[in-house]
Formats: C-alpha cells, sequence, structure tokens
C-alpha cells in the first residue's frame, strides 16, 4: 500500500513539474470543481432529498467574503436554477461578492449597482479582463440607492421581474431600500442583518436618503436586525432558511419555491454562533440607546 501511494505521489509531482512550464488556467480548474459538487446536488434534488441539516454546510468561498457562495449555489441549485439573473446592490468592486461567482462561473446574467465611482470603475475593469464575459457582460451601474429611485433603477437596468437571486447589503437603509422594491419579486434573497441587535428586536435605523454609516460618528449605528427583516420578509411572502455561519448575512427563499429541502429556520438557530453573541454583549451596549426605529 505504502508503495502504491509513493508511486502515485511521484506521478503527481512530475505530472505538476511538467505543468510548471505552462500557465495553468485555475478558473476552469474551479468552474470543473464546483459543477462536480452541482451534479452531487443535481442528484439529491432528484432523489427528493438533502443530505445537509443546515444550508450552510453547503458553505465555500470563491468571490464570496464569507461562504455564501457555496450556499448561494446549493440554494439555486436545489430549486432547479440554472443560468439564471442576480441583482445586486452593493456590488464592490467586483471581486468579492454574492454574485461575481454565479456570473463567471455559471452564466449568469448580473445587474450589479454600487454607489462609488470608484468601486464601478474597478468592477468594470475586473469583469473585462475575465474569460467569461468575453461576449456578455454584467449591467453595472453607478448609483446612491434610495427608496425613491430603486425600482426605476431596476427597470432601467433590465433586471427582470422574476429575477432568481438578490443580495441586498448596503450597510444602512437595508429595510427601507427591500420594503420599497416592487419591481422585481426574487426567487431567493440574502441580505446583511446587523447581528448586534438581539434577536428579540425589530429595530432598523430611521430612514435618511443620504445615509452613510462609514462617514458618521457611531459606524455600528447602522442597518436592520434579523427579526425586522424576518418580519418584513414574511410580510412580502418569504420565509427564513437559514444563514452563512457568522449570522448576519441571511437567506429568504420565496413562499412558493419552499419545499422539504428549505426548512423554516428560528432566529435563535441563526444567532448560535461565536461571533454574533459576542456582538451581542459587547458592541450593542454602546448604541442600544440611540435613535433606532421599532418596525
Amino acid at each position: 500500500m505504502k508503495a502504491r501511494i509513493k508511486q502515485a505521489a511521484r506521478k503527481f509531482i512530475n505530472e505538476l513539474q511538467k505543468q510548471s512550464h505552462h500557465t495553468i488556467d485555475t478558473e476552469s480548474i474551479n468552474q470543473q470543481l464546483q459543477l462536480s459538487v452541482v451534479n452531487q446536488w443535481k442528484q439529491w434534488r432528484r432523489s427528493g432529498a438533502s443530505c445537509y441539516e443546515d444550508i450552510s454546510e453547503a458553505g465555500f468561498r470563491c468571490y464570496s467574503q464569507f461562504e455564501e457562495d457555496g450556499i448561494i449555489l446549493y440554494l439555486l441549485t436545489m430549486l432547479g436554477i440554472s443560468n439564471g439573473t442576480v441583482v445586486e446592490m452593493c456590488c464592490g468592486s467586483g471581486d468579492e461578492n454574492m454574485s461575481t461567482n454565479l456570473i463567471l462561473n455559471h452564466g449568469f446574467k448580473g445587474y450589479l449597482f454600487d454607489g462609488s465611482a470608484e468601486n464601478i470603475k474597478r468592477a468594470d475593469n475586473f469583469f473585462s479582463n475575465k474569460k467569461d464575459c468575453l461576449l456578455v457582460r454584467p449591467e453595472i451601474k453607478q448609483a446612491w440607492i434610495t427608496v425613491d429611485n430603486v425600482n426605476s433603477l431596476l427597470s432601467g437596468i433590465g433586471a427582470p421581474e422574476n429575477v432568481d437571486f438578490l443580495s441586498l447589503d448596503i450597510d444602512g437603509n437595508d429595510y427601507w431600500i427591500w420594503k420599497a422594491i416592487k419591481t422585481i419579486n426574487p426567487k431567493i434573497c440574502c441580505f446583511e442583518t446587523h447581528d448586534i441587535i438581539p434577536g428579540d428586536k425589530s429595530l432598523t435605523i430611521p430612514y435618511e436618503p443620504d445615509f452613510d454609516c462609514w462617514t458618521s460618528k457611531e459606524p455600528e449605528f447602522r442597518s436592520v436586525s434579523l427579526l425586522a427583516m424576518k418580519k418584513l420578509s414574511e410580510e412580502k411572502g418569504y420565509t427564513l432558511v437559514g444563514s452563512h455561519r457568522h449570522g448576519f448575512n441571511v437567506f429568504f427563499v420565496r413562499n412558493d419555491l419552499v419545499s422539504p429541502f428549505f426548512q423554516q429556520v428560528e432566529i435563535n438557530k441563526v444567532h448560535n454562533n461565536e461571533w454574533t453573541q459576542h456582538g451581542q454583549r459587547n458592541r450593542w451596549p454602546a448604541v442600544k440607546d440611540l435613535g433606532w426605529v421599532d418596525v
């Protein structure tokens, strides 16, 4: 057995040495690996059962900051969605967000927004240099998103009503923007919530069109609690199905698409992690008496 392992190792090293003289297309390798995972999930979907007890078990990181790429791909696969559409607010510089993996590695059409001109310039440059965007690139628009312009922005960029995936992470008026959205009816949503706010509090910041937490005196006074986003999403016809392992990026599935693969998840389960509990103990007390709005 040891001899065979050594022989296989030598063969592997020799192959690497041969390839070192050529450029290795790591992006293509990444696509192949993801497709093999997707094919396994498709088998689960056909069998009517998933081996995961929690969607976070599907997580892996490619272009997302944490393991959201895997969770997103798992949710879409189990719903039978491929080569779909994605809306992202805000997309940053393109190389780290929720939509890029879908756009580059799975053929999704992207509709991306960001308020920073510099981020838009960098995102345009990022996608223009990718082989997988040689023929079709995502639609990218600079815009400061408000409740008054969000629907016209979505219509103007061409986002379809039945968009497959929406990512909303603007570190501020997230609650008010989601409440205002009427022109799209996403199948799956990912929202960043402010998990320092305890799970029994339905709070958000008051709406200010030009709110920017990163220029304010108290950057922790921002965004929305999970309970507030859960209540609003339920009013709009969505079910909370889980989060990533740190508990602030949360996922909702439209009620007409909820299946045995996705079970409704309670807030205390989402918040049952070290990062969230540390924030609620140590960061929440400093801002709990600020001007939060109960919704």
